[in-house]
C-alpha cells in the first residue's frame, strides 16, 4: 500500500494505492492552502489532514511517494529519500522555484509524521534524463552554461513515462515501439520515445519552452525578451507575461481550449488565430519527432486537452495522410478511456490514453523499495 503525496503550491492531493494490482483505496485532494479564509494556513496543516483522513489504512502502509517536479543533473530517476536527498533537492529550487519548495514541504511533513516508512522522491524530470547530448544541450557558450547548470532538462515525465509504456502495449510493440507522446493541458510538452527511452521533449531548462500552453508562450525567440527589456519591461515584467499573460491566453483572453473552441464555432476572429497557432506549433513538433525517431509507431495524446478534445486531435492530425497518419473520424469522436482512433489503414496508430501520474509514481516506489529490501 502506497500512499502517494503531491504537494503542490497551494494544493495537496493525495492517493492510496496498492500497486500490485493496482488497486486504488482512497484519494482526496485540500485545495486554497494559505489562502485567506483558508482553514489550511500552510501545507502543514494540510498535510496533517491528510494523514489524519488515510490513519485507517495506516498500519497497512509500505511507503510514501512524493512527486518533485524538479531533480536537475543529479537524479535520473526515483530515490529513497535521507537528509542528503533532501539537501540535493533543495539545490535544485532555483530551477523550479514555485514547485519544488512546496514538493519538499510535503516530504518534510510526511517524514516527521510517518517516520518508520520509506519515503521516495520521483521526479518529473527523470524520464528526460535519458536525452542524449545533443538534444539537451543548448547552443550557448559551453563554460557559461556549464556553470549555470543550463541545459534542457524536460518534464512532464511522470506522465510521459506512463503514457508511452501503454501506448507501445496497445500496439502490441511493449518495450520497443517509438512513440510520440503529446500531453495537452494547461501545461503542454511534446516527446519523442523510443523503446521506453526519452530521445528529445520540448520542454527544456524550464517548462516554458516548447508547444502554446494554456497562459505560457512556449517557443519565442530570445530575442524578443531583449526587445522588450529595452522598450522598457523589466526582466520580472517580461517573464510574468511569458508565464502567466500568454499562450492562448496572450491571444484570445481565455486559457480553457473548451471556450477557445466555442469562440472558434461563434465566428471570432482572436480565438480562430489563438486556436491555429495552437495546432500549428503542435503539428511542427509531430514533424519534428517523426524525424528524429525515424520511425514512428503511436503518437499518443493525453492530459485535459489531448485526451477530451477530438476537433484539437482532428486538427492536428489533418493533412498528415502522407506521413501515414489516418484519424478515423467515429473513433476519434468517441469518450471512452484509453483508445486507439486512428483508421485501420493507417501506417501510424493514434491512441489516446488518459495518463495516470499517481498510478506511476505507486509503482516506481514500490519498486525503489523492492530493490532497497533485497540489497
Amino acid at each position: 500500500m502506497i500512499l502517494v503525496i503531491n504537494s503542490g503550491s497551494s494544493s495537496v492531493k493525495y492517493e492510496l494505492i496498492d500497486a500490485e494490482g493496482p488497486t486504488r483505496h482512497q484519494a482526496g485532494k485540500i485545495e486554497r492552502i494559505g489562502e485567506p479564509g483558508s482553514p489550511y494556513p500552510g501545507h502543514a496543516a494540510a498535510l496533517e489532514k491528510v494523514a489524519e483522513e488515510v490513519a485507517p489504512h495506516a498500519g497497512r502502509l509500505t511507503a510514501v511517494g512524493h512527486r518533485v517536479v524538479h531533480g536537475g543533473a543529479a537524479f535520473t530517476g526515483p530515490v529513497l529519500i535521507d537528509d542528503d536527498v533532501v539537501k540535493q533537492i533543495e539545490e535544485a529550487v532555483p530551477l523550479a522555484p514555485l514547485h519544488n519548495p512546496s514538493n519538499l514541504a510535503g516530504i518534510e511533513v510526511m517524514r516527521r509524521l510517518h517516520p518508520g516508512l520509506p519515503q521516495v522522491a520521483v521526479f518529473d524530470t527523470a524520464f528526460h534524463s535519458t536525452l542524449p547530448p545533443a538534444a539537451r544541450t543548448y547552443a550557448i557558450d559551453r563554460e557559461v552554461a556549464e556553470r549555470a547548470g543550463v541545459r534542457r532538462y524536460g518534464f512532464h515525465g511522470t506522465s510521459t513515462a506512463y503514457v508511452s509504456r501503454v501506448a507501445a502495449e496497445m500496439v502490441g510493440k511493449p518495450d520497443m515501439a517509438n512513440v510520440i507522446v503529446l500531453h495537452l493541458g494547461n501545461g503542454a510538452s511534446a516527446s519523442a520515445v523510443s523503446a521506453g527511452r526519452c530521445v528529445d521533449t520540448s520542454m527544456g531548462m524550464t517548462p516554458l519552452e516548447g508547444l502554446v500552453m494554456g497562459t505560457r508562450s512556449g517557443d519565442v525567440d530570445p530575442g524578443v525578451i531583449f526587445h522588450l527589456i529595452r522598450g522598457g519591461m523589466t526582466p520580472d515584467e517580461v517573464e510574468e507575461m511569458l508565464v502567466h499573460r500568454s499562450g492562448l491566453y496572450g491571444l484570445c483572453g481565455d486559457n480553457d481550449m473548451r471556450t477557445v473552441l466555442d469562440r472558434v464555432a461563434a465566428g471570432d476572429d482572436e480565438a480562430a488565430l489563438a486556436y491555429n497557432v495552437y495546432c500549428h506549433r503542435l503539428r511542427k513538433y509531430i514533424g519534428a519527432y517523426t524525424a528524429v525517431l525515424g520511425r514512428v509507431d503511436v503518437i499518443a495524446f493525453t492530459g485535459g486537452v489531448g485526451e477530451n478534445s477530438a476537433p484539437v486531435r482532428r486538427k492536428v492530425l489533418s493533412g498528415l495522410a502522407p506521413m501515414g497518419i489516418r484519424l478515423d473520424p467515429t473513433r476519434n469522436s468517441s469518450v471512452r478511456g484509453a483508445r486507439l482512433v486512428s483508421a485501420d489503414d493507417s501506417a501510424v496508430a493514434v491512441a489516446v490514453v488518459p495518463t495516470d501520474e499517481e498510478l506511476e509514481i505507486a509503482i516506481e516506489t514500490a519498486a525503489v523499495v523492492a530493490r532497497t529490501n533485497s540489497e
